[in-house]
C-alpha cells in the first residue's frame, strides 16, 4: 500500500499555497478586511438589522475570492475537464480541504459560509449525474461561475433528521406539479436562484421511494421565506419556507419522478466525506495552535509542555487525528473506485468522528491558551460553533452511529439506492 498523496495532488497543493500567497492574502489586507477575521469577526459578518445574514460587504468579499479562484482555474479542481475543471477525486478533494482547514480562519477557506477557493460544489456535480439536458442548459454555466446556485430543500419543521416522513407532497396537475409543505434549515435561500425540494409523489411516509426533487425557481408564486433561523454561530443564513399551492412544469423534476432519496443520499455522502476532512483540519489546527502556545506559556518559571496534563489530552487528540486521516483518506479513495455508495458506513465513521475531534480539539486549545482562548482574539471558539454544527447537520452523531450500526449489524447493505444508475 502507498500512503504519500498523489503527486498530482501533491502539485495542486503547491499551486493552491501560491496562489493564496499571492492573491489572496492581499485581498485579505485590504480595505480592513481583516474585520472579519479578527475579533471583529462575529459582528463584521453579520447584518443585525437583516434577518442576521451574512452581510453584504462580507458576501461580495468571498466572492470576489471565487472570482480570482476562477480565473487561476483553481476554483473548479472537482469539476470534469470537458467543464473547465481537473477532474478531480474525492481523496483530491478530502486531502485539498483538510489542507485549508488546518491553516486557520482566512478568506482562502471560511467554511462558516462553506466558502473556499476550491469549490466544493457538489450542486454542480449533482446536475451532471442527475439534471436533465434542458436543466444543463440552464443552469451548468452559472453554477460553474459562481453566479447562480440552489439551495437544498430537505429537512422539515416536525421532522428533522428523518428524511422519509416528509408532509410536504406533490400532486400531479396535467403537465404540471403542485407543491404543499414546509421546509426548514434551508440554507443559503436569500441568495439561491432555486430550491431543491423534496416532496413526497407517492408511497406512503417511512418509504424509501415515492419521494421526488423538484428544482423550483425562488420567484415561483408560493415560495415564501418564514422566518431566517437565528443561530450558535452568526450571521446565519437558514431558513424556514412555506410552499403554498407552488406550480412547477414536470421539467422541474431533478432526476426520476420518486427516486429524490438517491440524490439526497448521493449529495450526502460526498459532502460528508468532505466535511469530515475538513474537521479534521480543523482539529490539527487547534491541536497546532495549542502545542505552540504551550511551548511558549511560562506561569509559575516552568513551560506549559512540561506538565502531563498539558501533554496528554494533546497527544490523544493528536492520535485520534493521525488515525482518523488515514480512515478519511482510505475511504476517499474507495469512493472513487467504487462509488460514492460503496463505503456509506466508513463515511459516516468519518464523519461523526471528524467533528466530534475538532469539537474536543477546540475546547482543548481554548483550555491551553486560558483566558485569551477563551476570548474572540483566538479563532478557536469560532471553530468551536461553527463545527459544532456539523454533528447535527446532514445526520447527526446519532444517525452516524445508527448507519454504521445498520451496515454491521446486517440492516442495511452497501449498494446503490434505487433509481440510481
Amino acid at each position: 500500500m502507498d500512503f504519500d498523496i498523489p503527486h498530482d495532488i501533491a502539485y495542486f497543493l503547491t499551486e493552491v499555497d501560491r496562489f493564496i500567497e499571492s492573491k489572496i492574502k492581499p485581498l485579505e489586507a485590504k480595505d480592513d478586511n481583516q474585520r472579519f477575521f479578527d475579533h471583529r469577526r462575529e459582528n463584521a459578518r453579520t447584518d443585525w438589522d437583516r434577518d442576521g445574514l451574512p452581510n453584504h460587504d462580507w458576501e461580495a468579499l468571498l466572492q470576489s475570492a471565487k472570482k480570482l479562484a476562477i480565473e487561476a482555474g483553481i476554483y473548479s479542481y472537482p469539476f470534469p475537464s470537458a467543464y473547465g475543471g481537473r477532474n478531480g477525486s474525492n481523496l483530491g478533494m478530502a486531502i485539498i480541504r483538510e489542507h485549508l482547514a488546518a491553516k486557520g480562519l482566512g478568506l482562502h477557506n471560511d467554511l462558516q459560509n462553506e466558502h473556499s477557493i476550491v469549490g466544493n460544489n457538489i450542486g454542480l456535480l449533482l446536475l451532471l449525474e442527475y439534471g436533465s439536458e434542458e436543466q444543463k442548459a440552464e443552469w451548468l454555466d452559472g453554477i460553474k461561475n459562481a453566479d447562480k446556485g440552489f439551495a437544498f430543500g430537505i429537512t422539515e419543521p416536525e421532522h428533522g433528521s428523518d428524511a422519509t416522513h416528509m408532509e410536504t407532497v406533490g400532486r400531479r396537475d396535467g403537465d404540471s406539479w403542485i407543491i404543499n409543505g414546509e421546509k426548514t434549515w434551508n440554507t443559503g435561500v436569500h441568495i439561491a436562484d432555486a430550491d431543491l425540494v423534496m416532496a413526497r409523489t407517492s408511497g406512503k411516509p417511512g418509504d424509501g421511494l415515492g419521494i421526488t426533487a423538484f428544482l423550483v425557481p425562488m420567484t415561483t408564486p408560493g415560495v415564501n421565506v418564514e422566518e431566517y433561523l437565528w443561530t450558535f454561530n452568526m450571521p446565519s443564513d437558514h431558513a424556514r419556507v412555506s410552499f403554498t399551492e407552488v406550480r412547477v412544469p414536470h421539467s422541474a423534476i431533478f432526476g426520476k419522478e420518486g427516486y429524490g432519496l438517491a440524490v439526497v443520499q448521493h449529495f450526502f455522502n460526498e459532502n460528508r466525506i468532505r466535511q469530515a476532512a475538513s474537521s479534521l483540519g480543523a482539529a490539527r489546527y487547534c491541536i497546532a495552535e495549542a502545542v505552540s502556545y504551550a511551548n511558549e506559556r511560562k506561569p509559575f518559571g516552568k513551560k506549559l509542555s512540561l506538565n502531563q496534563g498539558i501533554q496528554f489530552p494533546l497527544v490523544d487528540l493528536h492520535a485520534r487525528a493521525e488515525m482518523l486521516q488515514a480512515l478519511i483518506h482510505k475511504t476517499a479513495w474507495l469512493m472513487d473506485k467504487d462509488g460514492p455508495f460503496s463505503v456509506s458506513d466508513k463515511v459516516s465513521i468519518c464523519n461523526y468522528q471528524a467533528n466530534r475531534l475538532c469539537c474536543e480539539a477546540a475546547d482543548t486549545a481554548m483550555q491551553v491558551h486560558g483566558g485569551m482562548g477563551y476570548s474572540r482574539y483566538k479563532p478557536f471558539e469560532h471553530i468551536y460553533r461553527h463545527h459544532r454544527r456539523y454533528r447535527i447537520t446532514e445526520g447527526a452523531d446519532e444517525i452516524q452511529m445508527r448507519r454504521v450500526a445498520g451496515y454491521m449489524f446486517g440492516f442495511m447493505a452497501q449498494q446503490k439506492p434505487k433509481g440510481v444508475e
